[in-house]
């Protein structure tokens, strides 16, 4: 069943931008940033929220103060990319709190992971205890990364509104 597309506007947009940048934000202040009462605001951002636009609210922690000054990406092959082994992998890689992201990738390599840890010998014994442990992995490279240049979390939003097709994962951006 597929349902009809829904147009969002630009005070969608807004309370969306606004909600990226601060989920802790009242719905007093949102209202206020967006130009609408208290009530349509909330019943906006519950509509939003039905849209499944809206996936979590969370609080995103300064990984340095915590001891977690390593930042890696791993590049992980398998054997094989069968059903089976892709499972095994991304089940295992699951379990790991260490593993921010995870992607399944096109090119060199099956997997991309960016991993946090404290130091190198944390990372050694994640390779050698975790990594290499997991059936089908044939190839794991490593690079360190330096510098933060950017990090963000908030998606790129259109300015003026967007229609958004629910039935499937097509969206127009106007």
């Amino acid at each position: 069943m597929t349902s009809s597309p829904k147009r969002l506007d630009r005070i969608d947009i807004g309370i969306l931008s606004e909600l990226q940048q601060n989920a802790r934000i009242t719905n007093a202040e949102l209202a206020r940033a967006v130009n609408l009462s208290p009530t349509p605001c909330f019943n906006r951002v519950r509509a939003l929220e039905n849209l499944g636009l809206i996936k979590q609210q969370v609080t995103l922690l300064n990984p340095e103060p915590l001891g977690l000054r390593i930042n890696v990406f791993i590049q992980v092959s398998l054997e094989k990319q069968v059903e089976d082994a892709l499972q095994r992998f991304e089940q295992a890689i699951a379990q790991r709190p260490e593993v921010m992201e995870c992607y399944l990738m096109s090119g060199d390599a099956d997997y991309l992971l960016r991993v946090v840890m404290p130091d190198i010998k944390a990372l050694e014994r994640f390779i050698l205890e975790r990594l290499t442990t997991i059936p089908g992995v044939s190839n794991i490279r490593s690079s360190f990364a330096l510098k933060q240049v950017r990090y963000k979390t908030a998606l790129p939003l259109p300015s003026s509104g967007l229609t958004i097709d629910s039935g499937d994962d097509s969206t127009d951006w106007r």
